[in-house]
């Protein structure tokens, strides 16, 4: 189990580094691997159909349909795979580093459950992949490593959220991420680029 969250924590890293859209989705795509193994061994531990049911959602969900949703999406606009980094690979890097110690720092003094620090951590890394990341998509993939945190929250702190609610929020997941496919699609048909800071200047 420490092994997945190692790995876990380990991809968010190379997220950040990443300068390629292609290389952010494969990224998320394994990390949702490993929390699909993370989740497996829970699931073998409680003894769980439930959550053996939620892990075969994950992977389907994160692991399969959103990833390679995401990438039609890339090949189907025709732009520059270019992130457009406002902070290089180096210092985001260093940015992440300090995020995990923060993390570290806060959940020693609450919880102490490595599953909790390594949830907060990536939580923060998508946070700042959102903020410093200047294209449509790297936003998504922000909201998706995000998400991909509270889920591991959810999951070492209550060993998961009721049945029902896992279920509905996979399904407002991955539903968020066709609305937000489409916007970035009508977006680069109207302005030919799906940059952001680019956008910002459209304000009336």
């Amino acid at each position: 189990m420490n092994i997945s969250l190692f790995a876990i924590l380990m991809m968010a890293f190379a997220m950040v580094a990443a300068k390629r859209v292609t290389a952010l989705i494969n990224g998320f795509r394994a990390q949702s691997l490993f929390l699909f193994l993370f989740m497996l061994v829970l699931a073998r531990r409680a003894d769980s159909t439930e959550l053996y049911i939620v892990a075969a959602l994950l992977f389907l969900i994160k692991v399969i349909l959103i990833p390679r949703m995401l990438h039609r999406v890339v090949k189907r606009i025709k732009v520059s795979e270019d992130l457009g980094l406002s902070a290089n690979p180096t210092v985001s890097i260093f940015a992440a580093i300090v995020l995990a110690y923060l993390a570290y720092a806060f959940t020693g003094m609450i919880a102490g459950v490595p599953a909790f620090f390594v949830s907060i951590s990536i939580t923060l890394i998508g946070l700042f992949i959102m903020i410093f990341r200047m294209k449509a998509l790297a936003q998504i993939a922000g909201l998706l490593i995000m998400e991909n945190g509270m889920f591991l929250a959810a999951a070492s702190v209550s060993g998961g959220m009721p049945f029902i609610v896992e279920i509905a929020i996979f399904f407002d997941v991955f539903l968020a991420v066709i609305i937000l496919g489409i916007f970035v699609y009508k977006i680069n048909s109207l302005f030919t680029h799906i940059d952001v800071d680019k956008l910002t200047e459209l304000k009336g």
